[in-house]
């Protein structure tokens, strides 16, 4: 079936723009914007949905360049209905579309330290997937499990040999989508995990250009890493250093620019294309590539059509 032909509970919307859903704020429109109420209403979709139409899960569109000429197929955004936080028993089940931040803070205010996760953008079930990471920890190092509908919309329960976690991503299929995931920490004092958030915001604010449109750090640091995810700290080099050796700090094309306060995070500095923004930063790998023969690998998911 096609998707307008699906009786659906959540809003489904055709064209629909979606720069304004990305933090970059660029991209065209998607064929199918659809918003399910729950899980049993994704499932049902995905089931009835003609398999030959394709399928992207987006969540709040912090690492991500939608191309100008939008998504072909069904673009789905997990909201209401998926953001929910429970903390019991040391361990943190949280929606996939609860922030990285909140599951941090109600982590924190139960004893569980997740403290990692604050200063993290996104979403949870995006930190699943991409096995995101800070200050030495890992989304891998605290899973236990997560739940996620097939494109053919059959509901299962996912372990840690099933992510395949690595260092910022995972093993998933593309159009699978992530629905719950549980995590569990060390206990801790909630005033000693909030004085520790406090103090990481503290630190991302001096360093990080908190308050410009970014998606966060765009190259991944080359680097080995284990299956766990884990950085072999001896051999790290990092990708704002590398940037900025190369002479691209500052460097702007149109309206996008690598920013003058951290040269790892791609800018819209203002009325910026995302071909300017994937452009330039392909032109930072020439540039980084040219100065020390290193290849870096982009962060920030680059996905649809250009104009």
């Amino acid at each position: 079936m096609t998707p307008d032909q699906i009786e659906t509970r959540g809003r489904l919307t055709p064209n629909r723009d979606l720069s304004e859903l990305t933090w970059l704020r660029v991209g065209g429109p998607a064929d199918w914007l659809f918003q399910p109420a729950d899980e049993a209403d994704l499932a049902a979709f995905l089931a009835a949905l003609d398999p030959e139409v394709p399928v992207f899960p987006m969540g709040v569109g912090s690492n991500l360049i939608v191309r100008d000429g939008g998504i072909r197929g069904v673009v789905i955004r997990l909201g209401r209905g998926f953001n929910g936080i429970d903390c019991t028993g040391g361990r943190v089940t949280a929606g996939a579309a609860a922030l990285d931040a909140h599951v941090a803070r109600k982590a924190a205010e139960a004893g569980i330290d997740l403290t990692f996760l604050r200063t993290i953008p996104g979403s949870i079930g995006g930190a699943a997937r991409m096995n995101a990471g800070c200050y030495g920890s890992y989304t891998a190092d605290h899973f236990v499990s997560a739940r996620a509908v097939t494109r053919g919309g059959e509901v299962v329960t996912l372990g840690r040999d099933d992510m395949g976690f690595a260092y910022r991503q995972t093993a998933l299929a593309p159009d699978m989508i992530v629905t719950e995931v549980v995590l569990e920490g060390d206990a801790g004092d909630p005033a000693e995990l909030d004085a520790r958030m406090t103090e990481q915001l503290t630190k991302r604010d001096e360093t990080q250009p908190v308050k410009d449109r970014t998606a966060g750090s765009t190259f991944r640091n080359p680097a080995g890493y284990s299956s766990t995810g884990r950085a072999d700290d001896t051999h790290e080099l990092k990708a704002w250093k590398l940037i900025q050796d190369a002479g691209m700090q500052g460097v702007p094309m149109g309206g996008a620019v690598m920013n003058a306060k951290h040269a790892n995070f791609l800018t819209n500095a203002g009325g910026a294309t995302a071909a300017e923004l994937e452009n330039l930063g392909e032109e930072v790998r020439k540039r980084v590539f040219q100065a020390t023969g290193i290849q870096l690998e982009w962060e920030i998911m680059r996905i649809g059509d250009p104009a």
